[in-house]
């Protein structure tokens, strides 16, 4: 198949997801599409750092597996604008470093690019449950909370405002156009569990490029993994409260118009749905229900104090971001 040079980026932080990484990296390196370069950005790890480039001393020269330390603070976003400058494919792909990608995942990303208008195309995350099957209480709804797809995003291959980070791919002009993802959205090491960045980035192209096309395509499927700590509601909470944090930054850099546009329609259309499906449950004795229906209640009371509390630091200045140019050499 003809197609595109990819270039994967995993972006990796602690030496506790050591299997989860090599894992995410031969998911990649098996492809039916084969990836012209699997890069892995440390996240000011020294150890790390060093213990992966021994690990893959072997590919070193031939390019296949290049490691990196993070250029820019800490985070992930600036990791990831570290991979995007080292790339050298014409399509850069983002895999989460705790998830394994199907075989056919590049292929489905690398099709969907023939159209020249097509500036990004996400995919189709699976949870990976820790105890082994979905807590009887935790809402598909809001399996965002654990990096996943979540009920509500339509099937197939459809255009969307954005696609999700942990697994999604972006045709390297876009950050021409665009810029790379800005530092101070997104997630940072041990710091609360934000998100948000590849939406900031996605409207700030769509922006940029308005005959953009950017793609969901549920065939280009990742398993990502959910601890069991992700299991609990506290975390449900603390990562539902980020998210509103996340999203009033997200309406201070492109305006609360985009910057909620598909929220307005998850909160009016999907979320109640979900209520009275949980409600429904609980009336048929089905296990969980109760607990599901009160999880999306709760989970939408909490985000929306995240986005009070947000909204009010950015305006007194309290919280700052910033959208950096990609800099760095390709090769032919």
């Amino acid at each position: 198949m003809s197609g595109p040079d990819v270039s994967v980026v995993i972006c990796v932080y602690t030496e506790d997801r050591w299997e989860d990484i090599l894992a995410a990296v031969a998911s990649v390196r098996t492809q039916s599409y084969p990836a012209l370069e699997t890069l892995l950005v440390v996240d000011h790890n020294p150890a790390l750092l060093d213990r992966l480039a021994k690990e893959y001393k072997d590919f070193l020269e031939s390019g296949e597996v290049r490691v990196f330390a993070n250029a820019g603070p800490r985070g992930l976003s600036a990791g990831r604008n570290t991979g995007i400058a080292a790339s050298r494919g014409e399509v850069v792909a983002f895999l989460d470093d705790d998830a394994v990608a199907e075989r056919d995942w590049l292929r489905h990303f690398a099709g969907a690019y023939a159209d020249p208008k097509v500036m990004a195309v996400g995919g189709r995350t699976v949870p990976i449950w820790a105890s082994g099957r979905r807590p009887a209480w935790f809402p598909e709804e809001f399996d965002w909370v654990v990096g996943c797809t979540y009920k509500g995003i339509p099937a197939g291959l459809v255009r969307v405002r954005n696609v999700l980070g942990g697994n999604a791919s972006f045709r390297r002009s876009a950050f021409d156009a665009a810029g790379g993802f800005a530092t101070g959205i997104g997630r940072d090491g041990d710091k609360r569990p934000l998100g948000c960045e590849e939406t900031e980035l996605c409207i700030r192209l769509s922006r940029a490029r308005p005959d953009a096309v950017l793609l969901i395509d549920d065939r280009a499927v990742i398993h990502h993994r959910v601890p069991e700590a992700r299991e609990h509601f506290g975390y449900f909470r603390t990562r539902a409260y980020a998210e509103g944090l996340s999203k009033a930054l997200v309406a201070r850099s492109v305006g609360a118009d985009k910057g909620l546009e598909s929220e307005r329609r998850y909160a009016t259309r999907v979320l109640p749905s979900g209520v009275v499906r949980g409600l429904r449950d609980a009336a048929l004795a089905r296990p969980g229900g109760a607990g599901r229906a009160g999880a999306i209640v709760a989970g939408v009371l909490t985000a929306a104090g995240g986005y009070v509390v947000g909204t009010v630091r950015a305006r007194r200045g309290g919280a700052t971001f910033s959208v950096v140019e990609i800099e760095g050499e390709r090769d032919g």
